[in-house]
């Protein structure tokens, strides 16, 4: 532990404001009188108690309302649940429920004085909201079929039960922690949870014959988790669980709030010391790390029914953005307990899976209002999209985001099918990463753009490749700060370039390492969907510069450059062959013919920046040629 102890001393001159407002007073202090809360309005609310004490128990200040964020281990949900959720967002909460990425329910628009009375219902079905805010261990998330799919090889909810029994309304853990603490265990072969995301991961794994968890630690927004290089069994998954919270508890670092994840002390220290620091705590010494066995990323893709091992069918219901209502939430209920077990799953992608449908009354499931309404969001861009809160319940929001994640599927389901084919589109309102945009195919974080104008508009910094398979591994950033309104065109041609060279039931990540991250740099797709979005959107050429199956360039942006300034030049010229440059001599710029195909001819001049750009690619002097493709996304503003 004196690593632990140096590291926690160097860091220990001074405590945050939250730190000083934790001591203020016990939490269930706080929580003993919600019922005096409720009655006196927001008169009887200490200015401590809305910023920090009520968090601890989901409820979160909006100003002229609440938000209660709702406990639901591993999304697992039983009818006579989910019925009562449905029914007080319904009377209480304007109708509207957000599903989140913790596979758990938000409840908004809730007043000050009905706020007991909900927490009332919530527990008389068994519900809690506690420490699902603020410095407390979170709602612990799994695979929404663990327990039913085929690849599921330990049941973890079991487990979750227990390891919830070491903090769950246990008033010596309620704001204990320096900072929050995310927690994933994945007993699947499918990473349905982003399971390598959170602070402590344990994953599916078999050492000698035995199957059971490698433990990853310390993930945080932009960061994946690091090996433990430690193999524990199910039934030790307790012991460790409750030592690592100890261990943090006692040691991080109550300084600096940006900077006291578990991560930044597992970073000071070294993970062999931390993971040590755990063990002795525990009093035992556990194995060393087993083969991770989570390969692939869903059990079923593409498909929105699911055969389970006990040969039912699990249904999942696509929520666009997670947005959902009370009413629907009751009707779901209500097909679940008449079709089904009764009991339905949330999903880490903001959706809902029906469980344990027998085969013969599949059809008349699929028949009902409910299962309808919502079946024409089963496609390519909706199935595996993430979007949290944006500008309408988050004051942090930059961009509305729900609904512009919601305009811009309908947009690429328009304008690009694409069969037998996945995609994750993961949005974000703000730096924050609430919607993990980082781990995405394809990610967006909100920000404010420009526009062709000038004026200061919507917009998203585009991020490409990220992983949540075994690899995993954050996004890279493609595109910074373009309007939305243009960034769907940008997105569209990467999908046009994925129908056309992926492998059959090839998913987007597959085939970003097979093909995008392995022929071309980063540079170059980024100018590949800036190119395309001026010949098509803003010159209507239809025309597209495609990208080739075997590149020659072998990502060396000089040879990227010049590869595409050809392409280019044949593209607008029509051209057969390259000869010269000359006509597209920005000096000499003449109005020219396109040749648009060998039947018919558009009669448009090549833009005199867009001839000068072609000609920077491909100059006959080598020397005068453009270095990086940077400074032609600079002038291609100006076409």
């Amino acid at each position: 532990m004196s690593k632990l102890e140096k590291a926690l001393e160097a860091r220990s001159k001074k405590v945050n404001k939250v730190e000083t407002t934790k001591a203020l007073k016990m939490p269930m202090d706080v929580h003993a009188k919600l019922d005096s809360i409720a009655a006196a309005g927001y008169e009887g609310l200490a200015k401590e108690d809305s910023a920090y004490f009520l968090k601890c128990f989901g409820l979160f200040d909006k100003g002229e309302d609440f938000m209660l964020r709702v406990r639901i281990p591993a999304g697992q949900l039983t009818y006579e649940q989910a019925k009562c959720i449905g029914e007080l967002a319904h009377e209480y909460g304007d109708n509207y429920i957000d599903l989140t990425t913790r596979m758990q329910v938000e409840l908004r628009y809730l007043d000050i004085s009905n706020i007991a009375k909900v927490l009332e219902k919530l527990k008389t079905v068994g519900i809690s909201t506690f420490q699902t805010g603020v410095d407390n261990p979170r709602g612990i998330v799994a695979d929404p079929l663990d327990g039913i799919a085929y690849d599921n090889v330990i049941e973890t909810m079991p487990i979750i039960h227990e390891m919830q029994a070491v903090f769950t309304e246990n008033p010596e853990w309620i704001s204990a922690l320096p900072r929050k603490f995310n927690t994933g265990i994945l007993g699947s072969l499918s990473n349905s949870c982003n399971i390598f995301g959170h602070d402590c991961c344990f994953v599916l794994a078999q050492k000698e014959g035995v199957f059971g968890f490698n433990i990853f630690l310390g993930a945080r927004v932009g960061v994946q988790s690091q090996d433990a290089n430690l193999f524990v069994t199910a039934e030790e998954v307790p012991l460790f669980f409750e030592s690592l919270l100890t261990v943090f508890k006692n040691y991080g670092y109550r300084d600096n709030r940006n900077k006291n994840r578990l991560v930044f002390l597992i970073n000071d220290v070294g993970i062999e010391s931390f993971v040590d620091a755990v063990q002795e705590e525990a009093g035992l010494k556990f194995t060393t790390a087993g083969t991770t066995m989570v390969q692939s990323q869903a059990i079923a893709l593409g498909s929105n029914k699911v055969l389970g091992r006990n040969g039912k069918f699990n249904y999942k219901l696509v929520v666009p953005s997670g947005i959902f209502t009370g009413t629907d939430m009751i009707a779901v209920a209500e097909v679940a307990n008449n079709y089904g077990s009764g009991d339905i799953r949330l999903t880490y992608d903001q959706n809902i899976y029906i469980v344990n449908i027998e085969k013969e009354v599949l059809k008349d499931f699929e028949s009902m209002e409910i299962i309808k309404n919502y079946a024409h969001y089963n496609n390519l861009y909706f199935n595996d999209m993430i979007a949290c809160a944006g500008t309408a319940t988050c004051s942090f929001g930059v961009i509305p985001n729900k609904p512009d994640a919601i305009e811009m599927a309908h947009f690429l389901n328009s304008e690009v099918a694409i069969e037998n084919a996945n995609v994750r589109m993961n949005w974000s309102a703000c730096p924050k990463g609430c919607g993990v945009h980082g781990i995405a195919d394809i990610g967006f974080e909100g920000c404010k753009a420009k526009d062709a104008e000038g004026n200061r508009v919507d917009g998203v910094h585009i991020f490409l490749g990220g992983k949540i398979t075994r690899v995993a591994k954050e996004a890279h950033a493609l595109h910074k700060a373009l309007p939305i309104t243009e960034a769907k065109h940008h997105v569209k041609y990467l999908l046009k370039t994925y129908a056309t060279h992926k492998l059959r039931a090839e998913t987007y990540e597959a085939f970003d390492d097979r093909f995008l991250s392995q022929n071309y740099s980063f540079q170059a797709l980024a100018f590949f969907t800036k190119i395309n979005y001026i010949l098509n959107e803003k010159l209507g050429l239809d025309i597209m510069l495609e990208l080739e199956a075997e590149p020659t360039s072998s990502k060396r942006e000089e040879y990227e450059l010049f590869g595409f300034g050809l392409k280019l030049f044949k593209l607008l010229t029509g051209e057969k062959r390259f000869e010269g440059v000359d006509g597209l001599n920005p000096i000499l710029v003449k109005p020219r013919t396109i040749k648009r195909d060998t039947v018919s001819q558009l009669n448009t001049q090549v833009p005199a920046k867009l001839s000068e750009v072609i000609y920077n690619m491909t100059h006959e002097t080598k020397k005068e040629r453009a270095a990086v493709f940077s400074e032609l996304l600079v002038a291609l503003k100006e076409v």
